[in-house]
């Protein structure tokens, strides 16, 4: 018995791994060969590739495509037309499967409409991507970064707020109150 909902429209592919709950929207093709966590969205006109790994309560918008080599943790946010590339050096006429890079999206991260993450590259977990953005190196933990090439703009909470450090390098999230410390450049949730 199918424990998740694919649309009439959807394709999806025999040995794919969906967990229950998840929602599969129009026009979307799921490879064989993939992992979807539970309760994920995956939203019209997205191509999930083989091997890629969802985990849980993942949402990708719409106009998607997320290529082998792609990796998102738990609670991951992926805005619409948002870009992954798998290939660092890609070439129609030259076949390169056997080059794809790692792309690992840690837990609550957020990556905004259109942004490009070029291949190879680590987003660290409740980092926020804004939209548009191009990204072409490791992003830290927590770590707002925005523009062409992207740069870091500052730190977010788990909720998406910036945060603002006090002196003794101490910020409170405004929706939570959750704290946090900035040492040595890495930001860190305090219990």
């Amino acid at each position: 018995m199918t424990q998740y909902f694919a649309h009439p429209s959807a394709i999806v592919d025999e040995n794919c791994e969906i967990g229950e709950g998840t929602k599969i929207w129009h026009f979307s093709h799921i490879m064989s060969g993939c992992t979807i966590g539970l309760h994920c969205n995956i939203g019209q006109n997205v191509v999930v590739s083989p091997k890629v790994v969802l985990g849980n309560n993942v949402k990708v918008q719409n106009n998607v495509s997320i290529y082998t080599g792609v990796i998102c943790e738990d609670d991951v946010f992926l805005g619409p037309s948002m870009v992954f590339t798998n290939v660092i050096n890609p070439r129609s006429a030259i076949i390169r499967k056997d080059e794809y890079r790692k792309t690992v999206v840690r837990k609550g991260a957020s990556i905004g409409a259109n942004a490009t993450i070029v291949c190879g590259n680590e987003i660290g977990q409740y980092a926020m991507i804004g939209a548009g953005a191009v990204i072409t190196k490791e992003v830290p933990a927590y770590a707002l970064v925005y523009g062409n090439p992207a740069r870091q703009n500052g730190w977010v909470s788990e909720y998406g707020h910036k945060l603002v450090f006090d002196n003794e390098g101490i910020a409170v999230c405004p929706e939570s109150g959750m704290k946090y410390q900035l040492t040595e450049n890495k930001v860190f949730r305090v219990e």
